[in-house]
């Protein structure tokens, strides 16, 4: 009786304990989800934890230091200098930025021997990162437009921008139209970027950097791209963004445009400063010695060789060209060499020289004039097409459009052969290798054997090489773009001997060089460039640097 009274209870008691555990179970798992919920909002909407990746801010933070920061800072309060302050980055909001605050809205920047003041003060501030020179009120914009066509003209103007979760579409549109309608840019916010022009996204690009508290803007080479309407739109914005005071520094290598909407000039060469100068102070003659590093009273004291005297048949030119223009923005120009004959293309560095050469040999796209061979026109729309008319061509960059790297040497003198040969009639190996020994021996290779990689050998042994793959093709005009840049003297001297001799034996050669020394050793008859066009021909007693800077000059009369 008693044992059933105990069961009975038992019984009676099981019903009540189990909901006692589920609700224990409950509670922890509500409690767990609870500090979870707050653990996910402090470091959502309070703080942030970050970790030094560099040692950009040694010694006060070392890397792979741990910082956290107060998301509520500044809710009730701005921004102080020497603040140290955490925030994602622009271009990839999964980078966090620790950095600190030197510069605040409404202060002038200046450099001075290296060093960047603030509002002429005497500290001077350091800047590390693209970030810390927009927060100083320094934008750049560069010479490849770095917009995403694919976006609107607004999404453009603000991405990265914005830490919002939700962006208020209607308000960034009404936003970026007033900006551009301000600047009196030719665009509407809603529009697609890729179906604007060169200069619009340009403009674009600047009206982004404008609305970012701009104070100091930076233009890199902006009118590389554009044609002369176009660069009188931008100068147009230039000027409208002066009147407002922003400071602007526009590099380029166009002397037109730097006497038309420029105050002063900074000369840069070989990456050291040469001087400022007001530009009223500095006609053009003088602005062009500045930048080749020659005096006006020094030019007759040339070092090396003199010009040698050569040879040109009388007659039609071996090669001639009207009104030739290529997309890459040289003016339509007329050209002629003569059999044996070594002339060159002369400018400043971005004044179309190289341009023009690529013309030639069709490695830009050809889109107007003519060119002849011996009086008979021909097309040369491709480089296979001018290889087929007899013109080997060095390019400028060695490394991109020369040089295979990963080839040998011997696989790299024989390339421009078996082109021509065809796919179908291919080189044997004792016939290459034939070749090979012939070129390394006739130019001096200095190769451990012809089966090197090209790519181990030095900057001038890569150049004979290229050298050698066009002189086996037996070219009858041989064109060669800074043919001595970046290799030793030895081997720049053996390269100019080397074109008076192949122009001794009847090839016509064009030659280009940045050094005008070489230019007047080794040419008898120089095209002069500035801004992408012909401006002139020397030759005879007119090959000194005195007239080659005159002629690229040109019209500083007005500026003196």
């Amino acid at each position: 009786m008693a044992n059933q009274c105990f069961d009975q209870k038992q019984e009676s008691l099981e019903p009540e304990q189990e909901p006692s555990d589920k609700n224990e179970l409950f509670h922890w798992i509500l409690t767990l989800a609870i500090a979870v919920i707050i653990a996910l909002c402090v470091n959502r909407f309070v703080l942030v934890n970050a970790e030094i990746p560099s040692g950009s801010m040694e010694n006060t933070i070392m890397t792979g230091d741990r910082v956290f920061g107060n998301r509520l800072a500044y809710i009730f309060g701005e921004p102080k200098r020497f603040d140290i302050i955490i925030f994602r980055y622009p271009d990839d909001e999964k980078q966090l930025f620790i950095k600190r605050i030197i510069g605040l809205p409404g202060e002038t920047v200046e450099i001075h021997d290296g060093q960047i003041f603030i509002d002429g003060k005497d500290k001077a501030v350091s800047i590390h990162s693209p970030q810390e020179a927009q927060k100083l009120g320094i934008s750049t914009v560069y010479q490849e437009i770095t917009l995403c066509p694919n976006l609107s003209v607004a999404e453009n103007m603000y991405i990265g921008r914005s830490n919002k979760i939700y962006q208020n579409w209607k308000k960034m549109n009404e936003d970026a139209d007033k900006i551009l309608q301000n600047l009196d840019i030719p665009a509407k916010a809603s529009q697609q970027l890729a179906s604007c022009s060169i200069a619009v996204q340009q403009m674009v690009a600047i009206a982004r950097a404008v609305d970012m508290d701009c104070k100091v803007l930076i233009l890199d080479e902006p009118t590389s791209s554009l044609d002369e309407q176009e660069v009188t739109k931008l100068f147009g914005l230039m000027r409208d963004l002066k009147a407002r005071g922003v400071g602007i520094i526009f590099v380029t290598h166009f002397l037109d445009q730097v006497y038309e909407v420029c105050d002063k000039i900074t000369v840069m060469r070989d990456g050291s400063l040469v001087g400022e100068y007001a530009i009223k102070d500095l006609p053009r003659v003088q602005l062009v010695s500045k930048m080749l590093g020659k005096e006006l009273d020094d030019l007759s004291d040339i070092k090396g060789e003199q010009p040698t005297e050569q040879k040109t048949e009388n007659g039609e030119p071996l090669f001639e060209t009207k009104d030739l223009c290529s997309d890459a923005g040289i003016k339509p120009f007329d050209f002629y060499i003569k059999k044996g004959e070594v002339n060159g293309f002369t400018g400043l560095l971005g004044s179309g020289r190289s341009e023009c050469v690529r013309a030639i040999f069709g490695a830009d796209r050809v889109i107007g004039g003519t060119v002849k061979k011996n009086g008979k026109q021909v097309k040369i729309n491709k480089p296979l097409d001018a290889m087929r008319c007899g013109i080997g061509y060095l390019p400028e960059d060695r490394k991109r459009d020369g040089i295979v790297g990963d080839l040998s040497v011997r696989e790299n003198i024989i390339l421009a052969l078996q082109v021509l040969r065809g796919f179908f009639h291919p080189i044997s190996k004792a016939e290459a290798n034939k070749f090979a020994d012939e070129y390394i021996k006739l130019l001096d290779i200095k190769t451990a054997s012809a089966e090197t990689p090209i790519k181990s050998l030095s900057g001038g042994n890569q150049q004979k090489v290229i050298l050698a793959r066009w002189l086996l093709t037996h070219p009858e005009y041989l064109i060669l773009d800074e043919p001595t840049r970046g290799i030793d003297v030895g081997t720049k001297v053996d390269i100019q001997k080397l074109v008076l001799k192949l122009a001794s034996e009847g090839m016509s050669v064009t030659f280009i060089s940045s050094e005008t020394d070489e230019m007047l050793r080794t040419c008898s008859r120089l095209v002069v460039m500035r801004d992408r066009k012909v401006v002139g021909e020397l030759s005879g007693e007119d090959l000194t640097q005195t007239k080659i800077m005159s002629t690229i000059a040109g019209g500083e009369s007005k500026h003196e």
